[in-house]
């Protein structure tokens, strides 16, 4: 691990546990036909507003609070580069058949619940996955759009760090994707899972990048100076 590069979980890995992670070491990249993936991003996600999580969580388990309200002017941003270098672009939300992707309690649902949030509102060439499990891989047609648009990328934001992103992460490398996380677009209700996963999907199967590293990488592969 480059020693000049800030990461978010730089405060919690201390020097052994960088020594151990060397040999992960790589220069990271995007591929030449990447695709931007939304996960999540539905109302629950912010629902009681901007707060500490601690305090939301009592009347709203399934918002993420501030952490969720955080993310989202980076991601916005994210959202228009992608629109802006033509690049596809894939939400995911809840399914509509009952099964929960984790364990966690969940909000009473209403009609709009698992809408994506407006401010990430998709386009008519967006597509919409509907999944009942952590992973957008998981009994979704996922693959199949991919591979007919000849993704070798899938860009990821969205929530939560350490449940579906992890695990849609995980599943993209084991298909042959290369993922990349961008760092501010993700979000989780635990700074610590939120960190710590980013660490280990970094070394293992991802590359963590921030905005400024994600827009310079996509910039370049467009000729956008």
């Amino acid at each position: 691990m480059s020693e000049l590069k800030k990461y978010c979980w730089d405060n919690l890995i201390d020097a052994e546990t960088r020594e151990i992670y060397q040999s992960y070491e790589r220069a990271p990249f995007i591929g030449k036909k990447p695709a931007l993936l939304l996960i999540d991003l539905y109302n629950l996600a912010y629902e009681g507003g901007p707060l500490p999580v601690r305090e939301v969580v009592k009347n709203h388990p399934s918002s993420c609070g501030i952490h969720a309200w955080n993310a989202v002017e980076p991601t916005k941003q994210l959202l228009s580069l992608a629109r802006s270098h033509h690049i596809p672009v894939i939400y995911s939300t809840q399914g509509t058949n009952h099964i929960k992707a984790t364990n966690r309690q969940r909000n009473a649902v209403l009609s709009n619940s698992y809408e994506i949030h407006e401010a990430f509102r998709p386009e008519r060439e967006d597509l919409i996955i509907r999944k009942e499990r952590a992973s957008c891989f998981f009994g979704t047609p996922l693959i199949a759009y991919l591979t007919q648009m000849g993704i070798d990328s899938l860009i990821i934001c969205g929530e939560s760090t350490s449940g579906c992103v992890r695990a849609t992460a995980v599943d993209a490398y084991s298909y042959g994707f290369h993922p990349v996380i961008a760092e501010e677009c993700t979000f989780d209700r635990s700074v610590i899972s939120h960190k710590i996963s980013l660490f280990d999907l970094h070394h293992k199967y991802a590359d963590v990048m921030s905005m400024d590293e994600v827009k310079a990488h996509l910039n370049l592969q467009m000729g956008v100076f």
